[in-house]
């Protein structure tokens, strides 16, 4: 059986890890907090690594799940001279452009990466019902599809390195624009003075705009439960990706920009771990 490693115990890569553990995919896990990698192996049984080199050398294929540029810099960069004949498989939503030059990296180590950003919340994991954009080496494909089959219902080739990650940027554009508007349109309607469960039912069920984004985060705005399945920060940061990378293939992006505008100050109003939606609190604050 293909010894599979698992690096970042994070709220995604936690229940990633758990249906590969329950498919019985995977053999070892590592996370930067310690205790975090020993309560998953006590709980579904796999081996805990005490550093990202370890679950490369007891690993064939390694999938990563890591925050941002920094935190994936810095792990592959340690098991780069570890990756000869191997495959990474990063699931992380970083810059292409980092990706790709880390690709590059390991492909001279003689091993191979591919970009493999999801669509769907924490929610859609436990319902392995993820999308997962794969960019990287065709013929790995194949390969890569099986495994990760056990956390996600779609899983596409998007092209060659970086492309996976473009594709997600994609999704999180049109995501953090939405959701801001989203956030505008219940404000406007409850200030209007219509009762919030009416303005509620307009966006989740009524709206020609309706989407499943509205049907899961609708719910989470009229009860003010704004627990994390995707958290602002994330949000923010992807915003901050687009903005960078915008740059570099000349993509005029205003929706974007003036969203991410309104995420930091989300984030500077204290709600950086809270899940994204809470966006709506912003605009309720300053009305």
């Amino acid at each position: 059986m293909t010894k599979i490693g698992l690096i970042g115990l994070g709220v995604m890569g936690w229940r990633i890890g758990a249906n590969l553990s329950k498919a019985q995919k995977l053999n070892i896990v590592y996370d930067r907090t310690l205790e975090k990698a020993q309560k998953f192996s006590q709980e579904f049984k796999v081996n805990y690594a005490k550093t990202p080199e370890e679950v490369a050398e007891n690993s064939e294929i390694i999938i990563s799940m890591l925050a941002d540029d920094n935190a994936v810099s810095s792990v592959i960069t340690k098991i780069i001279p570890k990756m000869k004949d191997k495959i990474l498989v990063d699931m992380s939503t970083i810059s292409p452009s980092l990706s790709i030059l880390l690709a590059n990296k390991i492909k001279e180590a003689g091993g191979v990466m591919l970009d493999a950003p999801v669509i769907g919340t924490s929610v859609f994991v436990e319902q392995k019902k993820l999308t997962v954009m794969i960019g990287g080496p065709k013929e790995y494909f194949e390969k890569i599809k099986e495994i990760l089959s056990s956390t996600a219902s779609t899983i596409v080739y998007m092209g060659e390195n970086g492309s996976g990650l473009y594709a997600k940027l994609v999704n999180n554009l049109l995501l953090g624009a939405y959701a801001t508007a989203i956030a505008e349109a219940y404000n406007f309607g409850i200030k209007s003075g219509l009762p919030k469960e009416n303005v509620a039912k307009i966006l989740a069920e009524l709206s020609s705009a309706k989407s499943p984004t509205t049907e899961i985060k609708i719910p989470k705005i009229l009860s003010e439960d704004y627990s994390t399945q995707f958290a602002t920060k994330h949000m923010r940061k992807d915003l901050e990706i687009i903005q960078k990378e915008s740059q570099n293939i000349k993509a005029i992006t205003p929706m974007s920009s003036l969203a991410l505008q309104f995420y930091r100050m989300l984030e500077a109003l204290g709600y950086s771990e809270t899940d994204y939606i809470a966006i709506v609190e912003l605009f309720k604050k300053l009305s």
